[in-house]
């Protein structure tokens, strides 16, 4: 299955080797053309104000949000994914994708010196625990009755569902463990 990641800036590299490692094509998504041939879509991590600026520039939110409301397309954001398909965020405003029934904190856990690593019981995809890595994380403030909390940690929640749509505080592509790819990949349609 040819997996794409939204490749305008970020862990974009960390997150095609990780498809790869799942055994599916992933592909750079960087114009509606790339876009077009993906089955599933991943948002990665990175600056979130920069990646809401370079998809409106290039008319990927446009596209991104007409694939899902139509066809449901299946997306998963990290970190700064998970902030530009929130509803809504803590105080500001920002172009984002609003295909998520969530609202978000940035930051939430503290600047980049904050960063930490943690033990996560994920529903549906643990024992064992999964490692979740937080950098400069947000955290769901937030929850529509649609989504479906899949892990909290200091009870904040960092890792949810809605139909098609999987968003996460940390960064799963960071580690070597492949559960989260493989349940978006192979669980979410």
């Amino acid at each position: 299955m040819k997996v794409g990641v939204l490749a305008l800036q970020g862990a974009v590299q960390e997150h095609l080797k990780m498809i790869e490692k799942c055994g599916h094509q992933p592909i750079p998504v960087k114009t509606i053309a790339h876009l077009n041939q993906v089955k599933r879509l991943i948002i990665p991590g990175g600056e979130s104000t920069t990646i809401s600026k370079l998809l409106v520039k290039y008319h990927l939110n446009e596209k991104i949000a007409e694939l899902y409301n139509r066809y449901g397309l299946p997306i998963f954001g990290t970190c700064a994914g998970m902030i530009l398909l929130a509803k809504q965020i803590e105080g500001q405003k920002q172009d984002i994708l609003g295909l998520i029934d969530i609202t978000v904190r940035r930051n939430a856990f503290g600047r980049q010196i904050n960063s930490f690593e943690a033990e996560l019981e994920i529903n549906g995809i643990t024992p064992p625990l999964f490692r979740g890595i937080f950098i400069r994380a947000p955290y769901i403030s937030k929850a529509g009755k649609e989504v479906r909390i899949l892990a909290s940690f200091r009870e904040n929640i960092v890792l949810a569902q809605q139909k098609n749509i999987l968003v996460s505080s940390f960064h799963p592509e960071l580690g070597d463990d492949l559960r989260i790819h493989r349940f978006f990949i192979e669980k979410i349609n």
